[in-house]
């Protein structure tokens, strides 16, 4: 196989949520240009349209804390393409916060976010992804699974959780579908940018051994080697794209 099949989607039908921006319109825009046709879920129409465009892709408005949501989602994407090979659950986050803010409904509803929604769609998905004997799913948990930080009690439970998922749905469902996950560390998105200045990006730069923020193309390159037959033979692990970071690079 040639170095071009290996990292080739070349007709694979992938359905990625949270597109509308960031890692997910990112995931979308390589998937595309390696041959996928993609399938793009978000909340924000105009985000959604805009990666679209780029994308050449197909829309569905989703909020993905809706089952009913979710469930038209993969109904479009059969009725679209007749198969599903992909799933990237990247719709996710959680605003830092501290304990004494952090009731149980806002635990539970950071965990929904992050955890529950991945499960509902890799299950609703699954009986497609398994039909060819080699479906894929990938989840976007975060650097944060195993930082110990103040203030990420919620999320970064959330994303520990969504870790040991991942591992535990791999030994589930292999052969017929590989499950995967990646971590990505301080990615420069909006949803980071919101909370920074010049001086606690520079601060979090300095925390990061490779002295650089990410970009999104570094977690969108790593989910083509997961989606790729390039990843044939890999399941249940976390790649972990932080620029070397081994502790939080929060500024704060």
């Amino acid at each position: 196989m040639s170095i071009k099949q290996l990292f080739s989607l070349q007709d694979q039908v992938a359905i990625i949520t949270g597109a509308g921006k960031g890692l997910g319109r990112a995931i979308a825009l390589i998937f595309a240009e390696a041959g996928a046709n993609v399938v793009c879920a978000a909340r924000t129409k105009s985000d959604l349209d805009e990666t679209c465009e780029l994308a050449k892709a197909i829309a569905v408005q989703c909020n993905v804390v809706d089952d009913k949501a979710l469930e038209n989602l993969v109904d479009v994407t059969m009725s679209e393409f007749n198969r599903i090979d992909i799933v990237v659950n990247n719709a996710g986050g959680a605003f830092p916060r501290s304990l004494s803010d952090t009731d149980g409904d806002t635990y539970n509803k950071d965990h929904h976010f992050n955890v529950t929604t991945a499960l509902n769609l890799s299950r609703m998905a699954l009986p497609h992804l398994s039909a060819n004997g080699s479906g894929c799913i990938i989840n976007i948990t975060s650097g944060a699974a195993r930082y110990i930080s103040s203030g990420f009690l919620s999320y970064s439970t959330a994303k520990a959780a969504l870790t040991q998922m991942t591992k535990l749905l791999a030994a589930e469902l292999a052969p017929s579908v590989r499950v995967n996950a990646i971590a990505p560390g301080s990615i420069m998105t909006d949803a980071l940018n919101q909370f920074l200045d010049d001086d606690s990006r520079q601060k979090m730069t300095e925390l990061t051994p490779m002295k650089s923020l990410g970009e999104p193309i570094d977690i969108a390159a790593a989910a083509l080697y997961l989606a790729s037959p390039a990843c044939h033979w890999v399941t249940g692990k976390i790649i972990e794209v932080d620029g070397g970071a081994e502790n939080s690079t929060w500024p704060f």
